[in-house]
Order: structure tokens, then sequence, then C-alpha cells
């Protein structure tokens, strides 16, 4: 009797239910706005929607929609995956490239197994750095998109090839004629083996690792283990949507899936599932994914251009994110409320700086002496003990940059030791070593900026265009980009700290947006040419050298002095060394925070300005190499 009045009773149904919503609001809410949208479509097409409508609608979204499925696995676990679309590129053109249309049978489960092991090849590449050797997420998909591009590359260099007709067929067609279309299917199968995998201890490992890792390895969760496996699997989805838009163009591109990263996390967001991890699932990805694919088609419904498209993405991600984090803990809700602290001080004269003069002057008295300087020095730490962790990231670097000296030797002979030909190296190492400075105290700070390609490009071309091949026009030309480029860092700055959105997120939807801009801007084709005292500065002989390797000499020491000399550089390294020891420090970490990202887009932007100089013109994508 006492053990069975003792045991725990269950919950009532109707708190179970509640619990249930609760947990799927997010997929509920974007099933809505998916009907929502989808009556939209149909009230502002010439007719009523039809069965031929449905299917172009499911084999239009369908690519993105299991990619996405792949990334909310990445997602739920605490991770990102920013290798997907390179997964996806690699995939249609390994297809393109092997397939023989002229068969007399294709076999599409043969090719699909084939397309999806190389995803599961590439996201166990992944997970064994991240899950294994415990390396941060970002940086190693980050690192597998660059090298998956240039194998990409390597296997097919521009579009071409072709995809066996069986393979388009079996997935564009009908599951049941004028019925069910196969997409539909596909994305549905999908969805089913998630359902199963969910009611799995794998499935609840996942949500558990996302949640909180420390945790769930006190429950005895083999974290490793489950990092590892979503990887994979998210590999895997990568590899079928290869193969499905493979099928859907019927050749290959090598640049294919570059343009889908940015939707593959505003499908996430969209469909509810928490950046960070531990809440959500696929189901509400795929409503998102149909959901930016309808909105696109919106877009070109109501003859709006379709350079507005990741304008579109970009703003629905960040809005997105901004919705899902408005809760009383938020970062926008606890900076509100410290905003009113603050005016309820200034109101009441209780400010530090609003004291009484004679209040200042205690404090300063009753303040503890400075400790003498013959103390102070005296108590200084060796140089090794004081710069022994720099020296342990540098060093390997300066060996490095020896051995490719001594290598360069070897291949080059006397070449490698002329004056030219280094040269040459200081002004092709000028973008990066600007690139650095901006880039660099982003990283220290513990971020990543994203929205360094198109704030690259978009500067370019609006220095270009407003030059367009005078020096005159230059005066006002260049203090406009820089502008821009503050109220870009500022955008992301106060996104980031204000809003409490993630860096990741937030730099990657404003690069979406400043593509759009971009793209808008020029219509698609940049227009314009550098001035003539930009190219000589980049291009042109001064004492045997071009004019930008002394200026790039007092650009190094200028960023060496500002984060190792100033009291903004110790803030950079104070808020990379903790955020809640650099608050307990006193150091303004917002308002520092807000300045590195406008450092980051100033350098950026001074970039674009430069490659100008060199090419004599801006171009779509100038800035893509140099993330």
């Amino acid at each position: 009797m006492t053990a069975v009045a003792d045991s725990p009773l269950p919950p009532p149904a109707p708190q179970i239910w509640r619990r249930r919503l609760t947990r799927g609001r997010g997929a509920i809410i974007a099933g809505l706005v998916f009907l929502l949208l989808l009556a939209l479509v149909d009230w502002v097409g010439a007719g009523p929607l039809t069965y031929f409508d449905v299917s172009f609608l499911a084999s239009g979204g369908a690519t993105l929609a299991l990619a996405a499925i792949g990334q909310t696995l990445v997602v739920l676990s605490g991770g990102f995956d920013l290798s997907a679309g390179a997964v996806i590129s690699l995939v249609n053109v390994t297809l393109a490239s092997r397939m023989d249309p002229m068969a007399v049978e294709t076999s599409v489960a043969l090719w699909t197994i084939a397309g999806i092991a190389v995803g599961c090849a590439v996201g166990a590449f992944n997970g064994f750095f991240i899950a294994v050797l415990r390396l941060q997420p970002i940086v190693v998909t980050l690192s597998t998109m660059f090298i998956l591009q240039g194998v990409t590359l390597l296997v097919m260099d521009k579009p071409g090839g072709m995809i066996a007709p069986e393979l388009g067929s079996f997935y564009l067609g009908d599951a049941i004629p004028g019925l069910l279309p196969m997409p539909a299917v596909l994305v549905g199968l999908v969805l089913l083996a998630w359902a199963w995998l969910k009611g799995t201890r794998f499935g609840t490992a996942l949500y558990a690792t996302g949640s909180d890792p420390d945790a769930a390895a006190a429950q005895g969760v083999d974290v490793a283990l489950t990092r590892f496996l979503t990887y994979t699997i998210a590999g895997g989805c990568y590899g079928l949507a290869g193969v499905f838009i493979s099928a859907q163009t019927g050749s290959g591109d090598p640049l294919v899936g570059n343009p889908l990263l940015l939707s593959l996390f505003a499908a996430v967001v969209v469909g509810g599932t928490r950046l960070g991890g531990g809440q959500g699932g696929p189901l509400g990805t795929v409503f998102g994914a149909y959901i930016l694919m309808m909105v696109v088609n919106l877009l070109l419904v109501l003859n709006v251009s379709a350079y507005y498209s990741t304008i579109a993405e970009g703003t629905i991600l960040m809005l997105a994110v901004l919705a899902g984090s408005l809760t009383r803990d938020s970062a926008l809700a606890t900076h509100l409320r410290a905003l009113r602290g603050w005016a309820a001080a200034r109101a009441g004269g209780t400010l530090p700086s609003r004291l009484p003069a004679v209040d200042r002057r205690l404090r300063r008295l009753h303040a503890p002496a400075p400790a003498p300087a013959a103390a102070r020095t005296a108590e200084a730490p060796p140089f090794l003990a004081r710069h022994g962790e720099t020296l342990r990231y540098a060093l390997p670097a300066y060996a490095c940059l020896v051995l490719v000296v001594a290598v360069t030797e070897l291949w080059l002979g006397r070449a490698a030791f002329s004056w030219n030909y280094w040269n040459a190296l200081l002004v092709l190492s000028s973008f990066l070593a600007v690139l650095a400075l901006g880039q660099g105290a982003v990283i220290l700070t513990g971020g990543l900026d994203l929205s360094v390609p198109w704030t690259i490009g978009l500067s370019g071309i609006l220095l270009t265009g407003m030059v367009n091949g005078s020096d005159a026009a230059l005066i006002y030309a260049l203090p406009i980009v820089l502008a821009l480029a503050v109220l870009i860092g500022l955008a992301n700055g106060i996104g980031i700290v204000w809003l409490g959105i993630s860096p990741i997120v937030m730099t990657l939807a404003t690069n979406g947006v400043l593509q759009g801009v971009a793209l808008l801007y020029s219509q698609g084709t940049p227009a314009g040419f550098s001035s003539p005292m930009l190219r000589w500065l980049m291009t042109g002989r001064l004492l045997g050298m071009t004019p930008v390797v002394p200026l790039l000499a007092l650009f190094v020491l200028f960023a060496t002095l500002l984060l190792g000399r100033t009291p903004f550089g110790r803030r950079v390294y104070g808020i990379g060394n903790g955020l809640r020891a650099a608050r307990l420090a006193g150091i303004p970490v917002e308002r520092t925070l807000i300045l590195v990202y406008v450092l980051s887009a100033l350098s950026a932007a001074l970039v674009g300005v430069m490659l100008t100089g060199f090419s004599g013109q801006a171009s779509l994508g100038m800035g893509d190499d140099y993330l």
C-alpha cells in the first residue's frame, strides 16, 4: 500500500496536451503561416490551385526542405553546419560527371545511395573533428565548406554534365498519378524516419545534448557519439538533397548549393527550432522551407525583382530569431530593464556622474593609493611568462612562414628572392592583412562576422558606381562608402548585443541583405571604374615599390598598437577571456562589442575599395574568396 501511495501520479490529460502544445508551438505556428500563404497564393494566382500547382510547389521546396532537416538535427544538438550547401554541390557534380545518360537502364536506388553516402562521409568528417577532437563546429564546418568547394571544382570546374532522365522521371513524377507528387512523398518519408528516430535512445540523447551537454553526460549520455552520429545523419540529408536537385536540374553546377546556406538557417528558425539546441524539430523546418519558397514566388507573381529574395530571406531570418527570443530573460528585455533603471537614476539624480562634487572627492580620498613605480617594475613577471600564451600560438605560424619561404626558394630559385616577387606578394597580402584587423577583433571576442563577403562587394560596387573613373569624385565617394560600413557594423553589433541574436545568424542574415542591395543597385551588372589615383595606389610605382606596400607597414603598426596598447584592445581581450569576468571588471561590454563589429565592417569596406583599385572595377561576388 505504501509503495502505491508513494508512486508519482501521471499528470492529468489537459496538462499533458498543454506541454505538447508548448513544445510544438513553433511547428504549429509555422504550419498556420504555411496554410495562410497557400491561401494567399491561391488568391493572387490567375485561377484556383490545381494539382499541377501543388506538384510544382512540392518539387520547388523539396531540396531546401531535405537539406534543412539535416541542419535542424545539427542545431538541435547545439551546433551549426556551414558546409551543407557545399555538400549539395559536391553530390550534384559527382552524379553529373559519373552518370551515363545513354545507359539502357539507370539504377535510381544505386545513385541515390551513392549521393547519400557522399553526404554521410562528409558529415562523419565533420563529426570526427567536432565530437572526438572537440573543435568548434563553426570553424570545422566553415573549413569543410571551403575544402569541398575546391574538391567540387576539381570534379567539374564549370556547369555541364548530364543526369540520366530516369532520375528526374522518378523524383519529379507522381507517387499516385494525379493525387500525390513524389517530392511530397520523399519529404514525408524522411519525416517518418525522423519520427522513428526521435523515439529511440539517440533521439532522447540528441535533445539532451542540445539542452545541456554537461548534464546529459552526467546522466550517462555519450555526448561525443551523439554529436558524431548527428553530423553523419545530417550529411546524409544534404546528400539526398543533392540527389534531388540533380534530378531537378538535369545537369551539374559546382555552385548550385552555395546560395542555399542563408535559406537553410532561415527555414530552421522559421520552423521554430531554437538556436542553441534542445527545442524544435524537422516538421516545423519543412513548413519553414515551403514558407520561404512561397514568399519568393509571391514576390515574382507581384512583379517584384528577384534581387529582393535574399533581402527577404535575411529579414525573415532576423525577425524569426527575434520573435523567438522575446521572453522576460531575453537580451532585449534585460537591456530595456537596464535602460529604465538608468532613466530612473537620472531622474532621481543618483547617477555617479551627477553626484555632488564633495562625494566624488571623498571617494577619491578613500581610494587606495597606486603602488610606487619601482614596486610595479619589481613585480612585473618576465617576458616569457607574460607572453608565453601568445608565443605558443604565434611561433607555429612563423615556423610555417619560414617553411613556405624555403619551399618557394627550392621551387622558383632566384625568382623567389627578387624584389618584384616580394612586392607582388605584399600587395596581394594587403587585402587579408586589413581584413585580419576587423575579423581578428571579432574572433577575439568569441564571435564571427559572416557579412564580410558582401560588405566588400557592396563597398566596391558603390565606390566604382559613384567615382566612375574620376579622382574628384573620390573625395565624397570614399566617405560615403565608409559611413555605410559604419552603419553595417552598427546593425550587426546592435542585433547581436541588444537583440541577443547569435553572431553567426545575424551576420549571415546581414550578408544576404547586403547581397540583395548590391544586386538591386547594380541591376546584376556593376558599372563604373576605379579612379586613377586609387589605381596608382594599388598598381603604380613609388621608389621601386607599389605605394600600398609602405601603407601596409603603417597599417600593421597601427593594428598592433590598437589591439595591444590601447584601452579598446585590452577590453577586446578581456571580453574574449570571459564575458562575465569582463562585466565584473567594469569593461563596457556592449559598447566594445558594437565597436568591434563596426571595425570589422570598416576593414571589409576598405578591402572593397582596395580591390577596385587593384582590378580597376568591381564585380559581383568579389568578396566571396576572402571569408
